[in-house]
């Protein structure tokens, strides 16, 4: 299958797993799909984009830069990956959106690097559900305090949550993980918090984004199911 075909069959699985929602009479919200081009360069990715992909999701800062200089900034560019606080002075130049903050130290580099370029950085703010110690993200326990932290700071926007869920050999057994974010989610969303709107629940990949979407995901990211294997 090509690029186009791989995009077209993720956007008809998620118009279902959307139904399926509906269905069942939950919040139902569109959809945005964040294409992973991580190790993929910009003849691909102008594939994907000729398609009408126009959010990217990376990494790693540095990769994102090459690829900015091929592909430009009209693109939406969304940071996924671990972000490392003395990398925020060149995350924040480069990304619309930073999924991955996961403590103090990172939130307060990156408001004190989008004061310096006179700009408001959207930001997610990480959660590792399950716990796993390999994975990056605030324990749900600790989600209020640094939420606390970051709608204090004035650079900064809280646009919502995000997770890596645990990979299993059925999919269907990350669904409470997912329904658990979702909480979370819709807690903060009704709070109000200053310097918040909260809207972007980024949670499901390649291998789950159907369950994640029929949990209340309105951002998928998504880099196997169309680019196929990294290289």
């Amino acid at each position: 299958m090509s690029i186009a075909q791989h995009i077209a069959e993720i956007k008809q699985n998620i118009e279902q797993a959307s139904l399926i929602r509906q269905q069942q009479n939950l919040e139902t919200r569109a959809v945005k799909l964040v294409a992973v081009t991580k190790n993929h360069g910009p003849e691909i990715i102008r594939e994907a984009i000729d398609t009408g992909i126009d959010a990217i999701g990376e990494n790693r800062v540095q990769e994102a830069l090459t690829k900015q200089s091929s592909l430009g900034r009209q693109l939406e560019w969304h940071l996924i990956g671990h972000l490392q606080s003395n990398k925020a002075r060149q995350a924040v130049p480069a990304f619309d959106l930073i999924h991955s903050v996961d403590n103090e130290k990172l939130a307060l580099e990156i408001d004190k690097a989008a004061a310096k370029c006179g700009k408001r950085q959207d930001i997610l703010l990480q959660v590792n559900v399950a716990g796993e110690e390999t994975k990056f993200g605030v324990a749900p326990k600790d989600l209020r305090g640094i939420v606390n932290i970051v709608t204090e700071l004035e650079n900064v926007q809280l646009r919502g949550l995000m997770t890596i869920a645990p990979f299993y050999d059925k999919a269907e057994s990350v669904r409470p993980i997912f329904r658990e974010l979702y909480n979370m989610f819709l807690e903060l969303r009704e709070a109000r918090l200053p310097n918040t709107d909260i809207q972007w629940l980024s949670m499901g990949m390649t291998n789950d984004y159907r369950i994640a979407i029929e949990e209340g995901s309105n951002l998928v990211r998504i880099g196997t199911g169309i680019f196929g294997s990294r290289q």
